[in-house]
């Protein structure tokens, strides 16, 4: 279904959230996560998004926060929420009233975890660990796929118990000490916000928990393939890029 009434439509409401994941979304995927870079339309679009007075652009993302900024160029007034909804800015933490962000025993369980998960990562080639502020994530694009599915299960089966979180995307695994979702970050941040409505798009099974908390009057849109809740989808992140520029005009 193309998306570009309900678009019109949701760029004439007064106060406007858009949220919208980095990988996959504003990015094309990439087997090395640090050489990750939004398109050049892409990110002309958000940032004039973000400088309309009754908008708020937030990157929802799996990575890490300081990672996020570091690949996307990404800064004030675009908004950055990282670790699926679990770290945010400092100026959207002390808006949600989030003080702190580990406690001591989840501190110790992370390290723990990221010394175990090294290991493994360590004794399988072509295999990727990327630390976050609540744990680690265990990448396998590019590896041979039966031995990639072989390490996640393996992975899954050792360090996943109490305590220990797992969200599965494509080609990794989240592993976190700290239950958060991205759903959850997206909703708190529209009640705060005031948001009238929201437009969120997302291409990984981590963003299906916004596409289930979104209301009637927003707009979600998955990119490529998948199954999906979101009521719309494009094929890849350069034809969202016309659908957000579409956004930034009509917003300004």
């Amino acid at each position: 279904m193309n998306p570009s009434d309900a678009l019109d439509r949701i760029a004439r409401v007064d106060r406007l959230l858009v949220a919208l994941d980095f990988d996959g979304v504003l990015a094309p995927l990439v087997d090395d996560p640090s050489t990750s870079r939004p398109l050049p339309e892409s990110a002309d679009a958000v940032r004039r998004l973000a400088a309309h007075d009754a908008t708020t652009v937030v990157m929802v993302s799996g990575r890490g926060r300081d990672d996020l900024a570091s690949v996307s160029g990404f800064g004030p007034p675009v908004a950055l929420v990282g670790s699926h909804g679990a770290e945010f800015d400092a100026e959207l933490a002390a808006l949600l009233g989030k003080e702190g962000f580990l406690t001591d025993a989840q501190a110790e369980r992370r390290t723990a975890l990221v010394a175990g998960l090294r290991e493994l990562v360590d004794a399988a080639p072509g295999a990727r660990l990327e630390t976050k502020p609540a744990g680690a994530a265990v990448h396998v694009r590019g590896m041979d796929p039966a031995a990639g599915a072989a390490l996640l299960e393996r992975v899954e089966a050792e360090w996943v118990r109490d305590g220990v979180d797992a969200v599965a995307g494509k080609d990794v695994l989240d592993l976190a000490v700290l239950r958060t979702t991205k759903g959850s970050a997206v909703a708190a941040l529209r009640e705060v916000l005031g948001a009238d409505a929201v437009l969120f798009a997302g291409d990984d099974v981590t963003d299906e928990t916004v596409f289930r908390s979104l209301h009637d009057g927003d707009v979600g849109i998955k990119v490529g393939d998948g199954a999906t809740a979101a009521a719309y989808r494009v094929a890849d992140p350069q034809e969202l890029t016309g659908l957000l520029t579409r956004v930034a005009l009509a917003r300004s």
